[in-house]
């Protein structure tokens, strides 16, 4: 494992500016995200700096995409498939009363 600042791979743990140049905007918006809660990071210590864990990044970025997905199938009008946009899954919708 190399340390941090050496150039080498990054670890499990990322800075807020590692984050920021991964998903290419500013690190206000990283701390936006962070503290909004839609991105799930860790403060290191009390009032430590924040790290997001590379993992739940890439979750992150997995349910970016997923969410883009639903709204054009959603902004599809008549098109869109309504039981795959409710989360339901195929065959097991219940009747409403």
């Amino acid at each position: 494992m190399t340390s941090p600042g050496s150039g080498g791979e990054l670890g499990r743990f990322l800075t807020i500016a590692d984050a920021a140049e991964i998903l290419a905007v500013s690190v206000a918006t990283v701390d936006e995200l962070i503290r909004s809660g839609e991105l799930p990071a860790i403060r290191v210590g009390t009032s430590g700096p924040w790290r997001i864990e590379r993992a739940q990044l890439e979750v992150w970025i997995d349910l970016q995409y997923e969410e883009t997905r639903v709204g054009v199938a959603w902004n599809e009008g008549e098109f869109a498939n309504i039981t795959e946009l409710s989360g339901a899954r195929s065959g097991r919708v219940r009747p409403v009363d």
